[in-house]
């Protein structure tokens, strides 16, 4: 009995290895997903491996006429002098990128790659970038507003989002403004698209406007008759149109005229400050006083 319950637990046991090397050779003949990948591409590289090199080629040979195009095209624009650079540049750089996009879908199509599942991955990627870039986006739709509608152009002085200053560059997210005392303030393209613009230099001529208040005892003509003989000497005042040179207020101590010069725009502040300096001494001279505020003090003896 012991001889043959040892036979049959020598028998089980040699069942068991047969099943396990059975399972073992089984796994062994069912290639990993890792294989298969890799067996895939080996096939595909051999069926179109001399299409890709082809398209690769042809790819590359379009791209460096594509940005020989874009030059020249530039040259031509900017020899016509009729279109601002910034305008020209951003103009060649989308036909540029729109080309070479083109170009990209053509070599997948080429080599044997479906475009469709590409055009699907590239809107995915592009659902995703802008739902992650919103502000960037408001910056490139207002860099786009800019550049159609001109409010302003580089060497413009401007006024928006409470700065002022001359306009140095344009960019398709940012603008950069160097202010008067030379800082440099980048302005983000969608607020500035979005809000109030002074352009101070869109016109050639400026009005310069300046007043000045005189008492109540002095003489309102001759006031108006120095300023106007001060306005009318002066070079860089313009005949036409005519300035404007009134009484505007009667204020609690003094009566305030007004003096509307017009100016080259370039002259603004030229104009501005002479006139000031140059009244002012008239003023003196002739015995035209200028109030200012006193304060009366009372001293109240109680004793």
């Amino acid at each position: 009995m012991g001889i043959i319950k040892i036979l049959e637990n020598v028998s089980s046991t040699v069942e068991e290895a047969s099943d396990t090397s059975q399972n073992v050779v089984t796994e062994t003949s069912n290639p990993s997903t890792f294989e298969t990948m890799i067996s895939s591409a080996v096939n595909w590289l051999t069926e179109n491996g001399l299409k890709l090199v082809i398209g690769i080629i042809a790819l590359l040979i379009f791209c460096w006429i594509v940005n020989l195009f874009k030059k020249i095209l530039l040259k031509r624009i900017l020899k016509k002098g009729k279109t601002d650079k910034f305008v020209a540049n951003a103009l060649c750089k989308g036909i540029g990128i729109g080309l070479k996009l083109l170009g990209v879908v053509v070599f997948f199509g080429y080599v044997g790659i479906d475009t469709a599942g590409v055009g699907a991955v590239i809107s995915s990627i592009g659902v995703v970038i802008g739902l992650a870039v919103q502000g960037s986006l408001s910056n490139f739709a207002g860099g786009l507003v800019i550049l159609v509608m001109r409010p302003f152009r580089l060497g413009d002085f401007i006024e928006a989002q409470g700065y002022s200053g001359t306009v140095e560059e344009i960019h398709i997210f940012y603008t950069y403004l160097t202010t008067p005392d030379n800082k440099v303030v980048m302005v983000p393209n969608g607020a500035l698209a979005n809000g109030n613009i002074v352009n101070y230099s869109r016109k050639n001529t400026r009005r310069v406007d300046l007043a000045y208040s005189i008492s109540y005892s002095s003489d309102l003509e001759k006031a108006k008759e120095i300023i106007r003989e001060i306005v009318n000497k002066h070079p860089l005042v313009l005949k036409e149109p005519l300035p404007t040179i009134e009484l505007d207020t009667l204020g609690d101590s003094s009566l305030k005229i007004v003096c509307r010069p017009w100016v080259k725009k370039d002259n603004y502040w030229k104009v501005y400050f002479d006139l000031n300096k140059m009244i002012k001494k008239a003023f003196d001279e002739n015995g035209v006083e200028i109030p200012f505020n006193q304060i009366d003090v009372h001293i109240v003896d109680k004793k």
